[in-house]
């Protein structure tokens, strides 16, 4: 016992004033075949003492004791020990280590040599995701990788990013599962970027069956850093910069306007002298670009700061990061803040026996607004509202108040329709989309913690055999919270109570939600690898794991408010009880599997994988909760075949094919049972159930081949795929005869998709001059095979209407085209749709499909280079063959009501032989009113994503390193689609938040 103690002090002495006792210093470059090397690890052996080489190898370190053994060591090359022996200058010369070349990827519960790989799985590269400065790490993915597309819903801060893995396969949740740490989680927007270490997407079925019933989608595998031996290193980060609106369409402007409105007057069966023509030089108008009213600059923060070190037994990571952006729309009503605190630790406690912990803490507020054309609509609004209109009103207007100072009613003086009290009839009731922005207060809060705790144990004299338990929380607590506030003119509208009031929010109301959603994740899993004779490598895998969740949320709202002021919105200080409504509600679902892996590898060449899974949900009924999903994949490394031994250029070439089936189960909890409620003592059904209801099942087949040339600076992968997904969950409503039920989910349906993907990655680092490039591109094709009011062979996001073939230019071209119709109502200038059965008539037997939502082609280029402390990085992302239904152009070029237009109408029909495109302007219907082609435009895209160049400082002002950089995201675009923005996920575009370009300006310190 006095031994140990003795030796604990002498270590502690050591630690804390081995500096003091013994200080000898040594400095020298550490090299590689190809030259110095940067980043190389410098620890004194037995220590936390450290130090890294600089950009041109440089270390210097000072030991703590004179029989110090300094162990240089980098990823990709033979770990080397010197002992110093008194010198102060000792140079070293590391080699490639080709088996720590061989990158290791995590594939689930998991990891394996990707040269050993055999389904479809794809690895981010870390170095150009993190040049992206993003919110959300989702949109890092946008561009990086064959057969992803990344889509952000809208561009306003905090809304959620769509992420589709080869397609959609079904009419519910397409979204991926992600694995963080191995926890799964349906939303990783609470990660922070920063924390990431690697990141791998099962594509195909053969890698992501071992996820079964969750995994149709896709499966996304998360690494988050952790320490690493050496001295305490710390990584500040921050950058700031300015957000804008960009590719808005161009409005009219007041002048073009009147005389717009003025000749659809002249073009309609309007009888009366034109009022548009007597409104010619009113004082009273204003020329008011509601676009640029709207959208301001924004602006965003970000900090970041990291610190990690550790011993051979301990190594630990903490970071704190805080995010704040404000949008693009006026009154900062459209802001998102996330803070994150995460800490990593994993300990040895011996060394066989390991425990460790990954835990997040996220705090995020969104102050939220009508972001896609959704009530109240502030883009869409801000497109439809005549010019002539102004933002304010005159002080002396006696409708003007200083807490409502905006213009509502087009020239508003009183509440007198019929005696003029207001000119809506002319200029519509179009709402003031300042004011929408204005008196926006929708909060939503979300507190997470995210997770997991582990212990880890190797049997077996050479640890072959390890055991691993892990224990997941995914916890949220949110509230939201939106005061909708009375304002706008009074149009005489209205209950009794609330006579006098505006008409907008008419009268003011709260609504409060409060909730917390809980899953806890319990895996273990049991896991031999050997390698016999240096030819054969096994590994096999077995597991299980139980995941229950808990939703649970309580509500309220009230009406009549007679305080607005924000410290009294809350639920107490509203109207009587009459005005009262509130209520609670709880859900659960739970989930437990067996699960199994095994890879056979034989000399390197040929090697096998076999994946099974077996999942119990309690979202089905006993007769069919359970599913099973099994996975085969093979692959031949013929690289290494004696025939292609000696050709020098060819570094890699392997064939692989894999099969397997996948399962979803994200449909509400309980749709197998039958739901009734009770109403003043009678019992009505609220929804038939479906006992007979089932997993809906995709089965997928992939077939890859990559290709490595000149030592694999040069790699390419191809791979096509077919995934036919079977008994898709459909929501299907039932006869009105029934009663007033919510649909039953039934089994019903078959989509396919199938498609090729292609990547390509070089990389030149021979030189000073270093330089890279990836390029990948997917496609895709989406078919009905057999689902309900879908035809065979169409895409699922497909539109029907009628086609737009041209403009009727006379009379007698109507009378010819429409020769089965009695006095046919078009007119010369009115849309001219395909008569598909030629039968004269136009009506719902000539109606087709008219584009397609989902795209045939999605690809991604991102080069990068770097000279001496310059570095420059730019990604190019983009789609084709994606079509949108463009509502937002509906509404505003060929509505028949006094909306503005874009200039686009400017070229509108205007005699014989002027156009076949635009129709003629008018207030009656000239065929705009039939959903048709005309409305469905092609989104396709090419954007610069992410455009960044830096300069790196080494060794100045006592830190590691100092890097400068200059960062731009979404600098152009170049599209056809006349709408705000060409990439939101909705597939009818009705005034989407566009997505801001931003200019952002950074700096890293490593020290």
């Amino acid at each position: 016992m006095k031994t140990q103690i003795k030796y604990c002090l002498q270590i502690l002495v050591v630690l804390f004033f081995g500096s003091a006792l013994y200080a000898q210093t040594v400095t020298g470059v550490v090299t590689g075949v190809d030259g110095p090397l940067a980043g190389v690890n410098v620890i004194e052996k037995g220590t936390t003492n450290g130090a890294a080489t600089d950009f041109d190898g440089n270390y210097r370190i000072t030991l703590l004791s004179p029989q110090a053994i300094l162990v240089f060591s980098q990823l990709g090359y033979k770990t080397k020990e010197i002992a110093v022996n008194g010198q102060t200058q000792i140079d070293v010369l590391l080699l490639e280590d080709l088996e720590a070349l061989d990158e290791i990827v995590l594939v689930g519960y998991s990891s394996r040599k990707k040269s050993t790989l055999t389904g479809a799985v794809s690895v981010v590269d870390m170095g150009d995701l993190e040049r992206t400065r993003v919110v959300n790490v989702t949109q890092a993915l946008q561009g990086q990788v064959a057969g992803v597309q990344v889509t952000a819903s809208t561009g306003a801060p905090g809304d959620p990013i769509e992420v589709r893995i080869r397609g959609e396969g079904t009419i519910g949740n397409n979204d991926p599962l992600y694995v963080i740490d191995g926890i799964p989680t349906r939303d990783i927007s609470f990660l922070n970027q920063a924390d990431i270490k690697s990141m791998s997407i099962l594509k195909d079925a053969s890698a992501a069956a071992i996820y079964g019933s969750r995994a149709s989608g896709g499966v996304v595998l998360i690494t988050t850093k952790s320490g690493q031996v050496g001295k305490v290193s710390f990584d500040v980060s921050y950058y700031t910069g300015i957000h804008y609106a960009s590719n808005l369409p161009k409005m009219l402007n007041a002048e073009q306007y009147i005389n717009t409105v003025e000749k659809a007057w002249n073009n309609s069966s309007r009888t009366g002298a034109n009022p548009y023509t007597a409104d010619r030089g009113r004082t009273d108008f204003s020329d008011t670009d509601w676009l640029d009213e709207l959208f301001e600059m924004g602006s965003s923060q970000n900090l970041q700061f990291t610190a990690s070190g550790g011993s051979d037994k301990i190594q630990f990571l903490t970071s704190l990061g805080y995010y704040h952006q404000d949008g693009i729309v006026v009154y900062d009503n459209d802001s998102y803040k996330r803070l994150n605190y995460r800490v990593n630790l994993n300990v040895d406690l011996t060394e066989r026996l390991k425990i460790g912990t990954n835990l997040q803490l996220t705090y995020a507020t969104q102050d939220a607004l009508s972001s896609k054309g959704d009530e109240p609509g502030i883009i869409r609004h801000a497109l439809l509202r005549p010019p002539v209109l102004g933002v304010y009103k005159d002080v002396d207007d006696p409708t003007y108040s200083v807490r409502d100072p905006f213009t509502d009613l087009p020239f508003y003086v009183h509440n007198d329709r019929d005696n003029g009290g207001w000119e809506s009839d002319k200029y519509e009731w179009s709402q003031n989309p300042i004011a929408l922005a204005y008196f926006t207060d929708d909060v939503r809060k979300d507190f997470r913690t995210f997770g997991n705790i582990y212990a880890e144990y190797s049997f077996l004299e050479n640890k072959e055999l390890t055991f691993r338990t892990n224990v997941g929380v995914d916890l949220s607590f949110f509230h939201n919270k939106r005061f909708n506030e009375n304002f706008g003119d009074d149009d005489g509208g209205g209950s009794d109570a609330d006579k006098g009031l505006g008409r907008q929010n008419r009268p003011n109301n709260l609504n409060e939600d409060r909730g917390e959603s809980r899953t806890i994740t319990f895996n273990n899993t049991l896991n031999y690898a050997k390698t016999i004779n240096d030819k054969h490598d096994i590994s096999v895998l077995v597991g299980t794991e139980f995941i229950e969740n808990y939703d649970s949320s309580i509500g309220a709202s009230r009406m009549r408010f007679d305080i607005t002021d924000k410290t009294f919105r809350y639920i107490d200080y509203g109207g009587t009880e009459a005005d009262l409504w509130n209520g609670g509600s709880a859900s659960e679902w739970a989930l437990f599997s067996f699960f199994g892996s095994g890879t056979y590898v034989y000399d390197s060449k040929y090697m096998v994988t076999a994946n099974f899974r077996a999942d119990a949900s309690s979202r089905f009924s006993e007769n069919n909760r359970w599913g099973y999903f099994p996975s085969i994949s093979a692959g031949w490394k013929i690289s290494d075949e004696d025939f292609l031994k000696d050709l020098s250029w060819l570094s890699n070439l392997k064939l692989r094919g894999g099969w397997g089936r996948l399962g979803n189960q994200e449909i509400d909890n309980y749709a197998y049972l039958t739901l009734i409620s009770q109403t003043d003592g009678k019992v009505v059904v609220k929804r038939y159930g479906n006992d007979d209801l089932k997993w809906e099942t995709s089965e997928s087949s992939n077939f890859g081949i990559d290709f490595g040339f000149f030592n694999n600076k040069l790699s390419v992968s191809t791979d096509y795929f077919v995934k036919k997904t079977t008994d898709i969950l459909l929501p299907v409503g039932l006869p009105s005869i029934v009663g007033d039920v919510s649909p039953t989910i039934v089994n019903a349906g078959e989509v396919i998709n199938k498609g090729f993907e292609f990547t390509l990655n070089y990389r030149n680092s021979d030189n000073e001059f270093k330089y890279g490039i990836n390029a990948n591109f997917g496609t895709l094709i989406n078919s009905v095979e057999r689902l309900q009011t879908k035809e065979v062979g169409q895409s699922l996001n497909s539109f029907y209407g009628y086609k737009m073939i041209g403009i009727y230019q006379n009379q007698d071209e109507i009378d010819n085209h429409l020769s089965g119709t009695l006095n046919p109502t078009a007119k010369p200038g009115d849309i001219k749709f395909a008569d598909l059965n030629n039968d004269g008539i136009i009506n719902s037997d000539d109606r087709t499909f008219t584009g397609d939502a989902i795209p045939d082609l999605t690809y991604g280029l991102s080069l990068s280079a770097s000279y001496k402390g310059f570095d420059f990085s730019c990604l190019f992302q983009g789609v084709e063959g994606v079509d949108k239904y463009n509502d937002a152009r509906k509404i505003v070029d060929y509505d028949t009501r006094p909306f503005n237009y874009t200039t686009h109408i400017l070229g509108a029909w205007d005699g014989e032989g002027s156009t076949n495109t635009i129709p003629r302007v008018t207030f009656e219907d000239n065929g705009s009113s039939k959903e048709s082609s005309i409305y469905v435009e092609d989104a396709s895209y090419f954007r610069l994503k992410n455009a960044e160049i830096g300069y790196t400082l080494n060794g100045m002002l006592g830190v590691q390193n100092i890097r400068l950089y200059i960062s731009g995201q979404n600098l152009f675009t170049v599209t056809k689609y006349s709408g705000l923005d060409p990439e939101s996920t909705d597939t009818v575009d009705k005034g989407t938040y566009p997505l801001s370009s931003s200019v952002l300006f950074g700096v890293n310190v490593k020290f």
